[in-house]
């Protein structure tokens, strides 16, 4: 036998089994985490797109979650931070994993937001970078006399950040755009600022805002670029492994050179992905035990349901019903690493659900047991669509 076929004979091979196991486990799933940090510790970071995710993520990952252990992490403790990250995506992360998203992924967001912002500024005659610097320089020194504010208030303090531009001129979209959550997302990328407690409740986005260092003595520690991608990329690869550099790539948003550069650091195993080639931590080739059966409700952009760009060992046929038109998934039932189905929550609060799929009737009850808890544990709560659009799912269940 040839050396080359004595290597193929070596590759360790995963079943989509096997990577289900995985999720159950890992990601907290078939085994509840003790505190919200350790539910975010188990998918590396929090979808935070929609704010109710963050708290819905958490409930489905912790024994005896509340809302209120949930603010106290966010808001008190201050052990998770809600911050930009990969791919512009909003996150909630660890704060010892904070220093390495803002060095290996949201440094190079908050350079993309002031090229584009720069432009649409001078495009519209009301200023250039010099401009922007300043009017950031006012907003943090606003920020820092009043220790906590909304945007509303600080546009009170800085009338230039009313200011406008008018953009998409003559398009059926176009209009006045206000500059004020440009200098803010800027500021936030920049790691200058921070999103505190939203203004209402928990579901609300009319975010407060306060300094960084006021949030976290001493600010985001400084990292190099490369060793703080290194970090991003073992955990991810921890949590989401394996998986195809693809995968890593695309959940980052980094570029070829970027991943080439961390995975040489941390010179994974390549294997076998039920033919498709992928990687996984040199110490982590081994199955993991087969979990408890699970069933889980967990929310739109769950960090599980938007870990990997390859979905198909664990949502199957089922993408067309339960992904928005621009690509986000919605509500998503799961049964031992897979889903089978999708829900929402109507008007009166009540948990709407619909199996994809034929199951027994002991993961049929369980799925309607879990529904009848979250109608209950989000009582008065109403959790909306907000910017993300229905899924197809979602439309047939609320009307």
């Amino acid at each position: 036998m040839s050396v080359a076929a004595n290597n193929v004979n070596r590759v360790h091979r995963f079943t989509a089994q096997q990577r289900r196991d995985r999720i159950g486990t890992r990601h907290l799933l078939a085994t509840a985490a003790s505190t919200p940090i350790d539910a975010a510790n188990g998918v590396v970071a929090l979808h935070a797109t929609d704010p109710a995710t963050v708290f819905l993520s958490i409930r489905a990952r912790m024994a005896d979650a509340t809302v209120e252990a949930v603010e106290d992490a966010l808001y008190r403790q201050r052990c998770l931070i809600r911050m930009l990250g990969m791919r512009r995506t909003m996150f909630v992360v660890p704060v010892d994993l904070a220093p390495s998203v803002q060095a290996g992924a949201t440094g190079a967001v908050a350079v993309r937001l002031r090229r584009t912002y720069g432009k649409f500024l001078a495009d519209g005659g009301v200023g250039d970078g010099e401009w922007l610097d300043a009017i950031g320089d006012d907003t943090v020194a606003a920020l820092a006399l009043r220790g906590e504010a909304t945007a509303a208030q600080l546009s009170t303090d800085v009338p230039r950040l009313r200011s406008t531009v008018l953009l998409n001129e003559g398009k059926a979209y176009g209009g006045q755009q206000t500059v004020t959550t440009w200098v803010l997302s800027l500021l936030a990328a920049e790691g200058r600022i921070v999103r505190g407690r939203p203004r209402g409740s928990w579901t609300s986005s009319q975010w407060s805002w306060s300094p960084m260092d006021a949030w976290l003595p001493g600010g985001l520690t400084g990292l190099p670029v490369a060793e703080a991608q290194v970090d991003v990329a073992r955990r991810w690869l921890h949590a989401f492994g394996p998986a195809t550099v693809t995968d890593l790539r695309w959940w980052t948003g980094w570029t070829a050179t970027e991943a080439r550069r961390a995975l040489t650091a941390i010179e994974p195993v390549e294997v076998d992905l039920d033919g498709e080639p992928g990687i996984a931590l040199r110490d982590d080739l081994e199955p993991e035990s087969e979990p408890k059966p699970w069933v889980a409700l967990l929310p739109a952009l769950d960090p599980t349901a938007m870990g990997w760009t390859g979905r198909s060992f664990y949502l199957g046929d089922h993408e067309k019903p339960l992904f928005d038109a621009t690509g986000n998934i919605g509500p998503t039932i799961w049964s031992n690493g897979r889903i089978i189905g999708g829900w929402t929550q109507r008007t009166h609060g009540e948990i709407a659900h619909r199996l994809l799929e034929d199951v027994d009737a002991e993961i049929a009850d369980a799925v309607a047991a879990e529904a009848a808890r979250l109608t209950t544990w989000l009582g008065p709560a109403r959790v909306g669509v907000r910017g993300r659009r229905r899924t197809p799912l979602e439309q047939e269940l609320v009307t």
